[in-house]
């Protein structure tokens, strides 16, 4: 085995944490990726209750189960984001408060503080997440937009990440931007524009998911060697996009996943068109040995039955770099 698998937690929080371990494990996964949503990971009780981290690492223990990393993408994503009552739905009662957007923004800030805090109590070095963005209303330009406007989007995310990667580089823990649509970085170009208002934090990186990439027609492949030095974690997950025009474009129509007339749609791993097979030779070729981590996202497929799949399908992509060259027994002594 190459690497350990994983499964995220983020799309099975309707399950107590107890349950998603043992559903993993027998789905066939050496570890979860633990979210900080339902009760699989809860930043406030790590921090105040002496025995919260203990309790979880002993039931994952238990269980035969490791766990790299945990993700905060919920809060993460109102740090940089024009609040509004979308985020009521996806926020800490503590992070929403009184639902005053300044407010609920430095709130959200403090929380992601704190999840670096966390993590290190529970002995992790990798917390993945989302960003937000004050322009991403702006991605498509009209009214024209200016580069000054642009420029302003990253001047307040470097304001607000900075201090709070600060605290991540104390902790000696890492953030990993998902890259993807709605946050700050949303493919290569954005991605280097990000580590440049952050002045190439050293604890600022990616989490690299090629689900986001691929239907936007951003070389998913490239991005791995482009940002090697970033790559702090991996999502395993699949999209199917159309070969011919459909009724709703890359822009979705208002449409909901799985609605046959979408151009794409997130796949269990091996279903959709991504090459799975690219992505193991180029994380080899620059070094990655952390965990492949399924974040399981198919609307048209049973969860279980796609989290067992997508599990044995990463095992049979995945493979170990060459330790010899091929022709090596034929080097002149």
């Amino acid at each position: 085995m190459a690497r350990p698998v994983t499964l995220f937690t983020g799309q099975w929080a309707d399950l107590p944490f107890e349950v998603i371990v043992q559903k993993a494990k027998s789905f066939g996964y050496d570890g979860v990726e633990l979210a900080c949503w339902g009760d699989h990971f809860d930043v406030e009780q790590a921090l105040s209750d002496d025995g919260y981290v203990r309790r979880k690492r002993d039931f994952l223990a238990q269980h035969g189960m490791q766990c790299f990393a945990i993700s905060n993408h919920l809060v993460g994503q109102a740090v940089c984001d024009r609040v509004d009552e979308r985020h009521k739905a996806i926020l800490p009662p503590r992070v929403w408060g009184d639902g005053k957007p300044d407010q609920v923004q430095e709130r959200a800030a403090e929380e992601m503080k704190n999840t670096a805090r966390a993590a290190k109590l529970f002995g992790v070095k990798v917390v993945n997440g989302f960003t937000g963005s004050s322009i991403w209303h702006l991605a498509y330009s009209f009214p024209p937009v200016s580069p000054a406007m642009i420029d302003a989007g990253y001047a307040d995310f470097s304001a607000r990440w900075t201090p709070i990667l600060d605290v991540f580089a104390e902790q000696g823990v890492r953030f990993a931007l998902e890259v993807h649509p709605t946050e700050i970085a949303f493919d290569i170009a954005s991605a280097e524009r990000a580590l440049q208002a952050v002045n190439h934090h050293p604890a600022f990186g990616f989490n690299y998911d090629p689900s986001h990439f691929g239907y936007q027609g951003v070389d998913y492949v490239g991005f791995i060697r482009k940002f090697r030095e970033r790559i702090f974690h991996v999502h395993m997950k699949d999209v199917a996009w159309s070969s011919v025009p459909t009724e709703a474009g890359v822009f979705g129509g208002h449409l909901n996943f799985g609605d046959s007339r979408r151009y794409w749609d997130f796949r269990s791993v091996g279903r959709g068109n991504i090459d799975f097979e690219r992505i193991i030779r180029a994380l080899n070729e620059i070094g990655y040995n952390g965990p492949l981590s399924v974040e399981w996202e198919d609307s048209g497929m049973d969860r279980e039955h796609g989290a067992a799949e997508s599990c044995a399908n990463v095992r049979r992509y995945d493979f170990k770099p060459s330790a010899v060259a091929f022709d090596a027994a034929f080097e002149r002594k």
